[in-house]
């Protein structure tokens, strides 16, 4: 199983993100999407809203969502 990881801030999700998951969903298996947690920046939203953005716009795109996780995560990747 090929298994991809595409870690950002998606603060908040664009169209340009949406892209590069229906691109990486074509030569992976599954894709976990994090949503990092960065004391560097201010964010609009916070990391638990910004996951469950991204988990609606993963549902809005009409995209398998068996081959979805989207995770906050802070710290190293």
């Amino acid at each position: 199983m090929r298994i991809g990881i595409y870690p950002g801030t998606f603060d908040p999700i664009t169209f340009g993100h949406s892209d590069i998951i229906r691109r990486a969903l074509a030569v992976v298996d599954r894709l976990v999407i994090g949503v990092a947690l960065d004391s560097a920046k201010e964010p609009l939203f916070s990391v638990d809203r910004r996951a469950e953005l991204v988990q609606q716009e993963t549902v809005n795109m009409g995209l398998d969502s068996t081959r979805i996780v989207v995770r906050p995560f802070s710290g190293l990747l």
